[in-house]
């Protein structure tokens, strides 16, 4: 049996081709009575639209605009590098990214920023941005302009955007916390937290994940108060000395965000890196080789390619109002030990 076309629509609703086309690409001009008939002719004789042929024949280009931080970390240079590379390829699927950086510690210009795309909204906009009430309206206007949104490492679940990207970094804490608390021997001490600032979704996330397992599986363990610090290694290593002087008992530290040179540094002043159990987040140079000195002990990472591939992937689905394949675009989280490095 052949496939149905558009033709077979047209003639099962009693509409012409011209009408199919506007139901089929969500153009005004068509009756709410109408558009239903269409539909139904679609249920009915089960149409599959085939988008790319539809595409090919418009000249059909896909206008993303991919936001975020310009801090100097590791992990979001490779965010960058994997938006850049895609970049340069996507002329040849007809998708334009264009790739804008905000100052990190300014979520007023960023919040302009994502503003001014309302004024010509792009097809679809991937954001790695804090979940500020600026930040919230402003995306709210984009998408009320008609762009899809698909945040990217940290959710903004008060704007209901659809798809997130990224781990589920509740759980990606409570598995630092399970590591930390099986590595350590069952005995009293204190444990050190180490983040970017709490003001991010991500890290606070992963703060409450770690903090809920040690309350229910190792209440000998007593963790100190976040140092945030701006995920700058210079702050880091500042701090994380401070405290190592300051607490002898300090028997492991979790890193929840980057500035992690920093953290190998202060732990090289105190010769403490072979005795204090070290757990961090992402694969870069820097964790990559404090897992193989054996300065850190296991390191909870997300893959940054797939993770702009997956956000356009999922807008491009929303664009051409298809599904996405979920397996397909669940971001994994995964676990690095020296012995398993890749």
């Amino acid at each position: 049996m052949s496939r149905p076309t558009v033709h077979d629509i047209a003639q099962t609703a009693g509409v012409s081709l011209a009408t199919v086309d506007r139901v089929l690409n969500k153009r005004p001009g068509v009756r709410a009575k109408t558009i239903l008939r269409v539909n139904e002719a679609i249920e009915k004789l089960g149409y599959v639209r085939d988008v790319a042929a539809a595409n090919l024949a418009r000249q059909r280009t896909y206008d993303f605009v991919c936001v975020m931080p310009d801090a100097p970390t590791e992990f979001l240079g490779e965010l960058r590098d994997a938006v850049a590379e895609i970049a340069a390829q996507g002329a040849m699927d007809r998708v334009r990214v264009d790739m804008r950086t905000y100052p990190a510690d300014d979520t007023h210009a960023l919040a302009e920023m994502i503003g001014g795309l309302a004024k010509a909204p792009p097809d679809g906009l991937a954001l790695m941005a804090p979940e500020t009430p600026r930040v919230r309206d402003a995306v709210r206007r984009v998408m009320q302009a008609g762009a899809s949104i698909v945040p990217m490492v940290a959710d903004l679940p008060t704007v209901d955007c659809g798809h997130f990207v990224g781990i589920d970094n509740v759980a990606a804490g409570r598995t630092a916390g399970t590591l930390l608390g099986r590595f350590l021997p069952e005995r009293p001490a204190r444990v050190m937290v180490v983040a970017g600032t709490m003001t991010a979704r991500d890290h606070a996330e992963r703060r409450l994940g770690f903090d809920q397992v040690m309350a229910e599986r190792f209440a000998h363990l007593s963790v100190l108060p976040t140092l945030e610090c701006y995920d700058r290694a210079e702050l880091v290593a500042a701090r994380v000395s401070e405290m190592l002087a300051r607490h002898q008992d300090i028997a492991a530290i979790y890193s929840a965000g980057a500035g992690n040179q920093g953290l190998v540094r202060a732990l090289a002043s105190a010769d403490a890196g072979a005795r204090l159990t070290v757990i961090a987040h992402e694969l870069t140079e820097c964790t990559r080789a404090a897992l193989t000195e054996g300065t850190f002990d296991a390191v909870i990472a997300q893959n940054p390619g797939h993770i702009v591939r997956s956000a356009l992937r999922v807008l491009r689905a929303e664009v051409d109002g298809m599904e996405t394949i979920p397996s397909q675009e669940r971001i994994r989280t995964e676990i690095f030990l020296k012995e398993n490095l890749p």
